[in-house]
């Protein structure tokens, strides 16, 4: 289990593929593991060269004590990227992932060739709802917040099939603390006059029925971007890649071939 010692915080993390491969970093959103790419992998590209990380205070990465702050979470991303020397990646980042994924790509424009801005935005819902969620998680635990996590993310399809079941035990197994800890960034996040400055290749996707970053919210942040493009998926949501993986590893492998030569 592969674990980076980045001074003030251990981060889990896998490698997968050639070591000369298009160097492909996928980041998490609120309370996943890096396994929530699981479904993806098969339809990416074999010579593709893939970071994932486990995030502070989630999945087998060091626990810190909540609150946490999106600068902190940018710098645990780029002290891991240094880490393992990666440079000029094409970056992926989904909901949480993505908002780090913003705040990187104008930090360190040199480990980002290319962005995948994945059902994020620049401000995710308020900080009134995120204290509401907290309250109740430190009330209750995760097991309060996991159907309407779960109705946010999925169709009524996918949730009433038994492929729901994991998604709902990697949510009830992330640490509390961890899960406070990534809520409090998002709720302290505004990002957008940051990602109006961005330049660089940008791609947004968003799922047609994410009921956490609805299509129009994430089309509004890629439209800061200049020239950036934007990707909606159908008969999905919130974890486009789960319900429609073939058709998120497409756009991604276009995006790739068109940016990362």
């Amino acid at each position: 289990m592969p674990q980076a010692d980045l001074g003030d915080i251990s981060l889990h993390y896998q490698l997968t593929g050639p070591d000369d491969g298009l160097p492909v970093v996928f980041s998490n959103g609120l309370g996943l593991r890096l396994e929530m790419w699981d479904p993806l992998l098969p339809h990416l590209p074999a010579d593709w060269r893939i970071l994932r990380y486990d995030r502070r205070g989630h999945g087998c990465s060091e626990v810190s004590p909540p609150p946490y702050t999106m600068g902190q979470l940018v710098r645990d991303t780029e002290a891991l990227l240094d880490h393992l020397h990666m440079r000029a990646c094409l970056f992926v980042g989904l909901s949480l992932g993505g908002m780090v994924a913003q705040g990187l790509a104008v930090k360190r424009p040199d480990l980002i060739r290319a962005l995948v801005l994945s059902n994020t935005a620049a401000r995710i819902a308020t900080k009134e709802v995120w204290e509401d969620r907290a309250n109740l998680a430190r009330a209750e635990g995760l097991q309060a917040l996991v159907v309407p996590t779960l109705t946010r993310w999925f169709t009524p399809a996918f949730r009433e099939s038994p492929a729901v079941t994991p998604w709902r035990e990697m949510f009830l197994a992330a640490p509390l603390d961890g899960w406070l800890g990534g809520a409090a960034a998002i709720a302290g996040t505004d990002f957008y006059t940051t990602t109006a400055a961005l330049t660089l290749p940008t791609l947004g996707i968003a799922g047609d029925r994410d009921g956490s970053t609805p299509a129009d919210l994430v089309r509004e942040t890629i439209d800061l971007v200049a020239g950036a493009e934007f990707a909606l998926i159908r008969r999905a949501g919130h974890l486009p890649h789960v319900e429609q993986p073939e058709a998120y590893a497409e756009l991604l492998t276009r995006f790739a071939q068109a940016h990362m030569r």
